[in-house]
C-alpha cells in the first residue's frame, strides 16, 4: 500500500517560501488587514485564515480504542514471549543494547507480537526475534532528524490529528514526492511511524494512515522493489500497529491496481482498508483537515511543521531523547548468562540446547494439530501470506499492464 512513494524526482533543496509558522492564507489576511483595514467587504470575501499548528492531542472525551484484554493463558504466553526475548537480547556491552531493552520493555511490544502470531508461541517468538535483528541493523530510535529532513520538505508525509479511537492520523499524499528513491525514504518512513507512536496516548497501540491520491499519476508510482521493502517493513516490524488505512481520491487505474494485489496482502491488514469512506464517521471533524470535509484549516509549513514534532516528541539533534534518560544495562538486567553461576553461555543472544530441543518438540506438535484440525481451532491459525518478493513480482507484472493500458487510453 505504499505508493506514496513516487517515482524518481530531481531533489528540491530551497527552503520552502513560507515562513515557519505562518502560511500564505494568513500572511495575506494579516496584510489585507494593515493595508485595507477600512475596506470590510475585501476582508469578507478573503480567504479563511488557516494554521501550521498540527495537532497533537487527541480531541477532549475521546475514549482510546479498542482496549485488548488477556485471560490467563494469555498472560503466560506473552510472559514467554518476553523471556524469550529477553534471552537473544544483546550483550550490555553493546551501545544499543538500552535502546532494545527500551522497546522490550514498552506496555504494547510484547502483547502486539503474541496478538498478531494467534496466540501460538513459536511463531511470537520467530516474529519477534526477526523484528529484534531488523531494529539492530536499522536502529530506527536513532533515526537522526536531519538524516531524513530533506525528505519532508514537500509535506507528502504529515502527522496531525487523531481519530475517534484516539489514534494518531498520518496523512500520506503521493503527489508530493520530492526525491529520488534511495534508503533515505524508507528511513523517513520509519521515522514518522516512530514519531507518530510517540504521540499515542496512554493504552493506545495503533495508528491511522490516509493515503491521498489526488494529484498522483502512475508514473509517481512507487518502484517496485521499495513498495516491497515498506509493505515487510510494515507488516512484519511494526505488527498489529495498523488500526485502519484509509485511500482517498484512488484514480481508476490505480483502484483496478489495489484490487487485484489485495489478495497478497495480509488478511489482517487487507480488512483494515477503507476506500474512498465518509471521513467524518471515523474522526471527529475538529481532528480532520479542511480539505478532506474537517473543520480543521491546515496548511503546511516545513520548517514550522518539524520544529513541531521534533519538539513535542523531544526528539534531540542525535536522534536521542532530550528528557528521557534511558538507563544503562548491567549483565543481569541484559540477560546475559552468569559464568560463575554455571549458566551456560551461548553465541551472543542466541538459544541454548534445551530452547532449541523445546522449540523443535513444539514444531512438531503444532505440526501433528494442524493435520487433524478441529473446526472450532479453525479461526485460531495463523493465515499464510505470500513472502514480500512474491507480492513484489505479482505487483510488478500488473504495473506493466496498467502502463500498457494507460498508453493505449490516452493514445
Amino acid at each position: 500500500m505504499y505508493s506514496f512513494f513516487g517515482s524518481s524526482k530531481k531533489e528540491n533543496t530551497e527552503t520552502p517560501p513560507n515562513t515557519a509558522g505562518t502560511t500564505n492564507s494568513t500572511l495575506s489576511t494579516k496584510s489585507s488587514k494593515s493595508k485595507k483595514g477600512s475596506d470590510s467587504t475585501q476582508m469578507e470575501d478573503s480567504p479563511k485564515q488557516t494554521t501550521t499548528k498540527i495537532l497533537t492531542e487527541p480531541a477532549p472525551g475521546t475514549k482510546t480504542g479498542p482496549i485488548h484484554e488477556y485471560d490467563e493463558n494469555q498472560k503466560e504466553m506473552m510472559k514467554q514471549v518476553k523471556e524469550y526475548a529477553l534471552s537473544i537480547s544483546l550483550p550490555s556491552s553493546d551501545p544499543y543494547a538500552k535502546w532494545e531493552r527500551r522497546w522490550l520493555d514498552k506496555p504494547d511490544t510484547i502483547p502486539r507480537y503474541s496478538r498478531a502470531s494467534k496466540w501460538h508461541l513459536n511463531d511470537a517468538k520467530k516474529r519477534i526475534k526477526n523484528t529484534l535483528e531488523w531494529r539492530r541493523e536499522f536502529k530506527p530510535e536513532l533515526i537522526v532528524p536531519d538524516e531524513v529532513k530533506i525528505e519532508d520538505e514537500s509535506g507528502k508525509i504529515v502527522i496531525n490529528g487523531f481519530d475517534k479511537d484516539g489514534r494518531p492520523i498520518i496523512y500520506m499524499r503521493p503527489g508530493r514526492q520530492n526525491t529520488e528513491t534511495s534508503p533515505r525514504q524508507l528511513r523517513h518512513l520509519v521515522w514518522c511511524l516512530e514519531r507518530a507512536k510517540d504521540l499515542m496516548p496512554p493504552g493506545q497501540e495503533s495508528l491511522v494512515i490516509i493515503v491521498d491520491y489526488k494529484t498522483t499519476t502512475l508514473r509517481t508510482n512507487p518502484p517496485i522493489s521499495v513498495a516491497s521493502k515498506v509493505l515487510t517493513i510494515l507488516q512484519h516490524h511494526y505488527v498489529e500497529t495498523l488500526g485502519r488505512a484509509i485511500v482517498t481520491n484512488l484514480p481508476l487505474l490505480l483502484n483496478f491496481f489495489y484490487k487485484g494485489i489485495s489478495p497478497f496482502l495480509d488478511p489482517v491488514t487487507r480488512d483494515k482498508m477503507r476506500f474512498n469512506p465518509d471521513l467524518l464517521e471515523l474522526v471527529p471533524s475538529s481532528q480532520l483537515e479542511a480539505e478532506f470535509g474537517g473543520e480543521y484549516e491546515y496548511e503546511f509549513n516545513h520548517e514550522h511543521y518539524w520544529q513541531q514534532i521534533i519538539e513535542t516528541c523531544g526528539i534531540a539533534p542525535d536522534g536521542t531523547r532530550v528528557s528521557e534518560v534511558i538507563p544503562e544495562l548491567d549483565n543481569e538486567e541484559a540477560g546475559e548468562p552468569n559464568e560463575e553461576a554455571g549458566e551456560p553461555i551461548s553465541d551472543q543472544g542466541g538459544e541454548t540446547e534445551e530452547e532449541k530441543e523445546e522449540g523443535a518438540k513444539e514444531e512438531e506438535e503444532e505440526e501433528e494439530s494442524n493435520t487433524s484440525t478441529p473446526a472450532t481451532a479453525v479461526d485460531s491459525l495463523t493465515p499464510v501470506t505470500p513472502a514480500a518478493e512474491d507480492v513484489a513480482k505479482r505487483v510488478e507484472e500488473m504495473s506493466i499492464s496498467m502502463s500498457t493500458e494507460a498508453q493505449m487510453i490516452t493514445a
